[in-house]
């Protein structure tokens, strides 16, 4: 947890895993915020918002693979998820934070070519409220906890 104490490499695998992590890919970000975090507590901040930029363009990668996969699936455009985007809009991407069903939302929001700018806004919003929460909560539980953890792997 040392190495990742230092800015210049913490920050930096922080924002390169988040990205990563917000494509269609499985990987989760919240575990390498956290450890920033806790092997440097000053760097609370900085990781927040590092990892709520690289998720942001992790889906705004997302959408534009939706908006260019348009023309290749417009059979699919008569599913539920479709009419409910359409419905709400922009808005819809407040939601691209949850696991399993944020990431393709942002895909859809291209998809259907909602618009760039708001869509951005709101997967930034949501994102950020995401890294701050799980991050506060997971600051919550005692260091013993994870070292016992630890210990049993």
């Amino acid at each position: 947890l040392s190495e990742l104490a230092i800015p210049d490499v913490g920050l930096t695998s922080v924002f390169f895993i988040s990205v990563v992590s917000a494509t269609l890919l499985p990987l989760g970000s919240e575990p390498a915020v956290f450890a920033v975090i806790k092997a440097n507590g000053t760097l609370f901040w900085p990781a927040i918002l590092v990892g709520t930029l690289g998720n942001t363009i992790g889906g705004v990668i997302d959408y534009w693979m939706g908006y260019g996969a348009k023309q290749a699936f417009a059979k699919e455009r008569s599913t539920r998820w479709f009419g409910w985007l359409e419905r709400f809009g922009a808005k819809t991407m407040l939601l691209a934070w949850l696991p399993g069903v944020g990431d393709p939302l942002c895909t859809l929001g291209g998809w259907l070519r909602l618009p760039f700018w708001p869509c951005v806004a709101y997967m930034a919003i949501g994102k950020f409220l995401r890294y701050l929460t799980m991050t506060s909560l997971l600051l919550f539980v005692p260091d013993g906890f994870w070292r016992s953890l630890v210990n049993l792997f």
